[in-house]
């Protein structure tokens, strides 16, 4: 018999099916056992007998031949799109036996503490609540995808491992590639700053690694980063304009799928010099940072508050930070080369998304990697793409993860990375 998925047991009321899945909760009611099966598309009630149901438990894999029957009227769940229909079972067939759970996977809220809810993470992978987060994030990825390709952008796919550090710092990951030193990529910008004299416009969805020793809501050592980067751009709105409409769009196509707290998404969205935003905090809160070379996370989370409050804006753009601060490859403000052709997307008090027109003459280039302290025989194949004409361009990148944390409004980065790894984990703590 061929199997039936879950949802497509409402429109075969009266026929006989075969559905596949794993016990989700049981519950016995004298010669009566209900059992709620779930699969990769929802949840269906079961009804048998308790013999055909002796030993099982949550998490059981079992197989189930029966007939499909509406429910009686004043027992039909609303809350479920199988609601309407129960499965009467003929026989029940024993797959797979689940160990005895360590926690009540039955809870609609599965109220863990963090370290708990990642060591065991096989099974609460499982749990409806989280499996949710995967769900709209990989919307988040397909939204992004669509609106990268709506600026004309092509998918490019490019290595992980790398002869440079690709931000200049000492934050990387080194490996031991055969007797030769190498990273793991701390971002795919080289590459994909290559790529734009293949094909102008370019977007990437890879991973990316970072030695930081952060140990905050808010940082992971592996990533996925969300990049677009393009060519013959006309102006830094261009870019700005492009940024902001491919981070809206993807956010506002995620949440009109999913029932989840709308985000405020503006036509236009507020943008400020990272001196300005420095100065409305000053005068919001009396703290003065407007010396400092960067907001700090209470700077971001004060911007944000202002942009909720004046522009209904859950986003603000922030720009032009200070040149020594950013990665070498940033284009100086021609009118004020201290500052940099640099911004920030701000998301609900985080920092979303980083970016920057670059500097695309290849003289000038060499020079800053120098300017820097750096080698650019350590830069050979990046600066070969510039030998042989590189139109001026600039891109941007979004954190998945953060992405995900900040619309989901989690309380810690790590709930939105399926196996994250960060200075205390791999898989299990390291501890």
């Amino acid at each position: 018999m061929t199997r039936t998925l879950i949802t497509d047991t409402v429109s075969r009321v009266g026929e006989t099916v075969l559905v596949k899945g794993w016990v989700n909760t049981r519950r016995d009611h004298g010669q009566i056992v209900f059992i709620d099966l779930r699969d990769r598309t929802g949840l269906l009630q079961i009804v048998t007998r308790p013999e055909l149901a002796e030993g099982l438990h949550a998490e059981d894999v079992i197989y189930v031949v029966g007939t499909v029957a509406k429910r009686p009227e004043k027992l039909i769940n609303p809350k479920l799109p199988t609601g309407t229909v129960e499965v009467q079972a003929e026989k029940v067939e024993l797959i797979s036996k689940s160990a005895e759970l360590p926690f009540d996977m039955g809870s609609p809220t599965l109220n863990l503490e963090l370290p708990t809810l990642l060591d065991h993470r096989s099974l609460t992978l499982r749990h409806p609540k989280v499996q949710t987060i995967f769900q709209v994030q990989a919307s988040l990825v397909e939204n992004f995808r669509q609106a990268a390709k709506g600026i004309g952008c092509i998918e490019i796919f490019p290595p992980t491992i790398s002869t440079s550090a690709t931000e200049g710092g000492a934050d990387v990951l080194p490996v031991d590639y055969f007797g030769h030193s190498a990273f793991l990529v701390q971002s795919p910008q080289l590459y994909k700053q290559m790529l734009v004299g293949v094909f102008e416009r370019v977007f990437i969805i890879t991973h990316v690694y970072r030695a930081e020793p952060s140990v905050t809501t808010r940082h992971l050592v592996e990533s996925i980063q969300m990049d677009c980067e393009i060519g013959f751009i006309d102006s830094f709105s261009e870019l700005l304009d492009a940024m902001e409409t491919v981070f809206s769009q993807t956010i506002e196509n995620t949440q009109n799928q999913f029932e989840v707290q709308p985000s405020l998404v503006t036509n236009k969205i507020p943008r400020l010099t990272m001196r300005e935003a420095q100065k409305i905090i000053q005068d919001r809160t009396g703290v003065d940072h407007t010396k400092e070379p960067d907001l700090m996370p209470e700077d971001e989370r004060e911007i944000c508050a202002w942009a909720k409050e004046t522009h209904q804006s859950d986003l603000v753009t922030i720009t032009h930070f200070p040149t020594r601060k950013r990665a070498f490859y940033s284009l100086p403000d021609p009118d004020n080369p201290e500052y940099s052709l640099s911004y920030d997307l701000l998301y609900k008090g985080l920092e979303i998304s980083s970016g920057a027109q670059r500097i695309h003459d290849l003289d000038q280039l060499k020079q800053t990697i120098i300017d820097r302290g750096m080698d650019p025989a350590g830069f050979a194949m990046y600066l070969q793409a510039f030998e042989y004409g590189m139109p001026p361009h600039g891109g941007f990148s979004f954190g998945l993860e953060r992405s995900t944390m900040k619309l989901l409004d989690l309380g810690n980065i790590r709930e939105a990375s399926l196996f994250p790894r960060d200075t205390e984990r791999v898989d299990f703590r390291l501890s």
